[in-house]
């Protein structure tokens, strides 16, 4: 009987070792399995997580290149700062994060941001170094560094922050940085740019970000299980040193800039842009009011932001590629030029002005009221007489005057490369179809012919054009950047001027034009007379007085600030030394009332000040301009 027992329960036993053995070899199979797609297929993968268990990366940030003026100032640099680099996986969030808010002095609000920040960050990046304060003061920099030992988890890094000495001067070409979004890193995929980053948002910075970011660095080092590092062995560091971005050099003259503001003081608003003739190099691009780039680049405030874009002048706005402008009579050197190109008038053609031009059963208005009396083509430039430009534009034809007008680059962008630049207008027949259909009047080319209509121009489009005037007829791209260059110097690129086109147009008509600029303000009748600098560098320009729209005030406005902005746009476009030109300039004072009593005094002292010595002849070029007392019927005022 036992016997039996006992053989049944071997035959038991060994039904169930069967089942047993299978599930052990199933078992090793799958750990076998396992193992061999952890080890072998997936290998790197799995390698990469043992490492980061034992090692830490500590970022070595980039310098960014240094920008000079053309004279070797430096206009914007770095300056060294302390940000703090948190790595999650080694923080204890019940203790270390009030540690961390202590010795910092943050406040409730920024030590439960702070947290948040730590709790969201995803797994994948959690063994990563993720930047959580930046250019933190002296005291939160001593009181980390003295408790280092107790916070593994949280570094400083010494990194370059970017510094502008010149502040808000030059601001829109120089433009800033801040840190880069969401945005910018769905939008920049594979470039290196990682949360935390910052990356040039306007002007130089932004065109040249490619060449000024340079490439950040790392190091490597192995650490214990808290985070700790005890010091390496040779051969168990990893380091790749930060590339340094790449150095600028600018054609601006900072000093020359200076002499613009200075000139500039007590108008509010406005802008100038001085240009190499020869070359196309921007020696100034001056744009009022304007922004401190330190504080656009560090720590902007709501409330700073709010009174900065609130500011009713636009310092957001940059003024000389962006903002479009009536020309008024600076324009009237292009139709004098049409004129004379297609032997429509000449030299000897006179016309008597006797203060208004009829046409169309309308009387259009002169600049001078009484009249300016028998009259040709360089009196009219002189006296900016509206009469003659009136039938000027007449016989001229508003299609070949806009003709012209974009020969000299007026209408199209000027290419400089930074921000966003305004094409402008140069209305032609075809443009006023269709936009008045059959409505159009010969008195939009009237107008047109004094600037007065609907051409609109930025000051770097004048500007361009003026100097193509000065120098015989050669359209170039404004340059704003002569050379990059290795921070050792050791390697640069230098880049050459660019034609845009040559103007056709014959030297003698170009020859009889600066004549008449000349007059302008060395002529005792010229509008630009009373600006003139004694024994000063002989300069040659056109005054203009571009009329706005009647501003139409909020009922709880100051009716002052209704007076000033309904004044006049005030215009002065030349160039010096007026027998063989150098530099142009065009300056426009917004709201500043008369060209000849307010931009003209501001730009020839600029010249004066930048090519020699002297001084104003007589009034003084920072006064106020005044309301200005002309009528508003069609073209009155543009002088």
């Amino acid at each position: 009987m036992n016997l039996i027992s006992q053989r049944r329960e071997v035959g038991e036993f060994r039904k169930r070792y069967k089942w047993m053995a299978l599930v052990a070899v199933l078992f090793f199979g799958v750990l076998v399995v396992r193992a061999f797609q952890m080890e072998v297929l997936e290998y790197r993968r799995w390698s990469g997580v043992a490492v980061e268990n034992i090692t830490k990366t500590i970022v070595l940030p980039a310098t960014r290149g240094v920008i000079r003026d053309d004279h070797g100032r430096v206009v914007a640099a770095n300056r060294p700062a302390y940000n703090v680099f948190i790595t999650p996986q080694l923080i204890d969030m019940d203790r270390d994060v009030q540690r961390i808010a202590t010795l910092m002095g943050l406040t409730a609000a920024q030590r439960d941001e702070f947290r948040h920040r730590l709790e969201t960050v995803p797994d994948r990046r959690r063994t990563h170094q993720i930047e959580m304060f930046s250019d933190v003061t002296r005291d939160q920099l001593a009181a980390l560094e003295t408790h280092q030992t107790e916070l593994p988890g949280v570094d400083v890094v010494a990194v370059p922050v970017r510094t502008y000495p010149f502040g808000s001067l030059a601001a829109h070409a120089i433009g800033y940085l801040n840190e880069i979004n969401a945005d910018d890193l769905a939008r920049l995929p594979g470039q290196g740019y990682r949360a935390g980053d910052t990356i040039g948002r306007s002007g130089l910075e932004k065109a040249w970000e490619g060449y000024l970011r340079g490439r950040r660095g790392y190091r490597r080092v192995l650490v214990d299980v808290r985070g700790r590092s005890h010091g390496n062995s040779p051969g168990t560091e990893t380091r790749v040193e930060p590339v340094p971005g790449r150095d600028i050099k600018l054609t601006l003259d900072m000093e020359l800039m200076r002499t613009i503001e200075r000139a500039f003081r007590s108008q509010p608003a406005g802008a100038a842009v001085v240009v190499d003739v020869h070359t196309g190099s921007v020696r100034a691009l001056y744009s009022k009011p304007s922004y401190d780039l330190n504080e656009m680049s560090g720590r902007l405030t709501e409330e700073r932001a709010a009174e900065i874009r609130d500011n009713q002048f636009r310092p957001l706005i940059d003024k000389t590629i962006y903002e479009t402008y009536y020309p008024a009579s600076t324009f009237k050197v292009f139709g004098a030029l049409a004129a004379l190109g297609d032997s429509i008038l000449t030299p000897a053609n006179h016309l008597d002005c006797p203060g208004y031009y009829e046409f169309g059963g309308r009387r259009f208005l002169c600049s001078e009221l009484r009249g300016h009396g028998d009259t040709d083509m360089r009196r009219a430039l002189v006296q900016s007489c509206n009469v003659y430009f009136y039938d000027l534009a007449r016989q001229v034809g508003l299609d070949r005057l806009s003709r012209y007008a974009r020969d000299f680059g007026l209408g199209e962008p000027t290419g400089i490369g930074i921000n966003t630049e305004s094409r402008g207008e140069i209305p032609d027949y075809a443009w006023y179809a269709r936009r008045y259909g059959n409505q159009f009047r010969g008195g939009f080319t009237l107008n047109e012919g004094i600037g007065q209509g609907n051409a609109k121009v930025t000051v770097m489009q004048l500007a361009m054009a003026y100097a193509a005037i000065a120098n015989g007829g050669t359209l170039y791209y404004p340059q704003l950047v002569e050379q990059v260059a290795s921070p050792d110097g050791q390697q640069a690129e230098d880049f050459a001027p660019r034609v845009r086109r040559r103007v056709n147009v014959p030297r003698e008509n170009l020859t009889y034009v600066i004549d008449g600029l000349y007059g302008v303000v060395n002529d005792p009748l010229g509008t630009a007379y009373d600006a003139r600098i004694l024994d000063g560098v002989p300069m040659a320009g056109k005054t203009g007085t571009a009329q706005v729209a009647r501003h139409v005030a909020r009922e709880d406005e100051d009716p002052r600030n209704t007076d000033y902005l309904s004044r006049s746009n005030a215009w002065f476009a030349g160039f010096a030394p007026a027998g063989d030109p150098e530099v142009v300039i065009v300056v426009i004072v917004e709201h500043g009332g008369g060209g000849g009593r307010t931009a003209a005094p501001i730009a020839l002292q600029i010249l004066q000040e930048y090519l020699g010595g002297g001084m104003p002849a007589h009034a003084a070029p920072h006064a106020v301009a005044q309301p200005v007392r002309t009528s508003r019927r069609p073209g009155a005022g543009a002088h």
